[in-house]
């Protein structure tokens, strides 16, 4: 009886270890996967994360806060207030070499400009234009600003002394470039002619977006007097501006060209500089203009100016001179009784004498005399009172030439000081 229990025991016991044997060899037979073990018991090297994006290089520069402040008004004026592409909202920073490079542009026209910087990484990032001239308008004079974007360019760090800042930024590469191709003619002009020609016309720029081929000065070369003149002319129906000067060397043949009045705005307000030369390259399409480190590239209106010649008179006989500060003043003072929607003024000219009337049947009337030089015969005209404040504000001579025909007839308008511009004003029933 021992002896077989003894048996059964290690007959028992012999199979155990034969299953056991047969589970190691088993486990040890399977193919061996290090993916397929939990991540904290691998301990090769690093997998790779597709889903971790490459670092971006951050900007960072340091530049004088009166320097970034002059650049920035230059160019966030052309970013409208109300956008509907919000790219179109900011402003263009691409920092190298050492230099700071800023655009701005609405699609219809752009403004760079290159400013001084200390760059310690080089880069560039786009943020909000007015909300970034803003703090740096208000940023003490003398500061020095510094400016960085984070790593993952989404923002930007705008620091100087205690004063700290963080803007959103958008991908430089969603930043719209007006390409602007290639241009046919080239010249170069004084700063103060370009700034004659645009002050002397550009009031009387139409503002009816229906006749949008006036809402321009339009530029182009003529022959008058026997010389080759640069001449501007605007019109609105109701005036019209002319003004000119000697055409530069590069001009010939340039064809007529329609500026916008932003642009034409944006323009004069670039030309603080009186001994500047500004660049002017001219296509069918844009026109581009160099003026020290600001370029301004425009697209030009795409339509036909009218026949201008046709509307200033040419047998206008009745001459008035008038001192232009005297007969400013007083048609000032008797129209602040006109109402806003007429503003109405009446000239009675008699023998060396001027009349001006208005009258309104809301509030009550105005009269005022005035000396002139006149002597022929008697001749009531009515004007748009601010029409004519517009005009002689351009006179810079000490008088004013009035060319007149009759009381339905447009007057002639010129400034004793020089013939190089000229205005034609239609009258008003009164």
């Amino acid at each position: 009886m021992c002896s077989a229990g003894r048996s059964g025991d290690l007959a028992w016991q012999l199979l155990v270890h034969l299953l056991l044997f047969a589970a190691v060899v088993c486990h040890f037979a399977r193919p061996h996967h290090p993916a397929a073990l939990e991540p904290a018991q691998y301990q090769g090297p690093a997998l790779p994360d597709p889903s971790r994006s490459k670092a971006i290089a951050s900007m960072r520069i340091t530049l004088e806060r009166s320097n970034l402040l002059k650049s920035l008004n230059h160019v966030h004026r052309v970013v409208e207030r109300r956008n509907t592409i919000p790219i179109l909202s900011n402003v263009l920073m691409r920092a190298s070499g050492n230099s700071l490079d800023l655009k701005a542009t609405d699609l219809d026209l752009e403004i760079t400009e290159s400013l001084p910087a200390m760059v310690e990484n080089a880069g560039a990032t786009t943020v909000p234009a007015h909300l970034l001239y803003e703090i740096v308008r208000k940023l003490p004079d003398g500061s020095e600003v510094l400016l960085a974007t984070n790593p993952d360019g989404g923002s930007m760090t705008v620091q100087s002394g205690r004063s700290k800042f963080s803007l959103q930024c958008l991908p430089e590469s969603d930043f719209p470039d007006l390409t602007a191709g290639s241009f046919t003619h080239t010249f170069k002009l004084k700063a103060t002619d370009l700034k004659m020609l645009i002050d002397r016309t550009q009031f009387a720029i139409s503002t009816e977006e229906t006749r949008y081929y006036l809402n321009g000065i339009f530029f182009h070369t003529i022959e008058a007097g026997g010389d080759l003149k640069l001449r501007a002319v605007a019109t609105d129906g109701h005036r019209l501006a002319r003004a000119d000067v000697q055409a530069p060397a590069g001009s010939e043949g340039m064809p007529g060209i329609i500026i916008p009045r932003k642009t034409v705005g944006e323009l004069q307000k670039l030309m603080d500089d009186a001994e500047a030369i500004v660049t002017v390259e001219v296509s069918d399409a844009k026109i581009r203009l160099t003026i020290g480190t600001v370029v301004m590239t425009s697209k030009l209106i795409d339509g036909t100016f009218p026949d201008y010649q046709r509307v200033i008179p040419t047998g206008n006989d009745k001459e008035m001179r008038v001192d232009c500060e005297s007969f400013t003043k007083a048609v000032d003072r008797v129209s602040t009784i006109s109402s806003e929607r007429g503003r109405a003024v009446k000239l009675s000219l008699t023998d060396g004498q001027l009349m001006l009337t208005v009258n309104n049947p809301d509030s009550g009337s105005a009269t005022e005399e005035v000396a002139v030089g006149y002597d022929n015969d008697p001749m009531e005209i009515g004007f748009n009172a601010k029409y004519l404040l517009d005009i002689t504000a351009q006179l810079s001579g000490d008088d004013a030439i009035f060319m007149l025909a009759d009381a339905g007839s447009p007057t002639l308008v010129r400034d004793t000081a020089g013939d190089d511009a000229l205005y034609v004003l239609m009258p008003m029933r009164v």
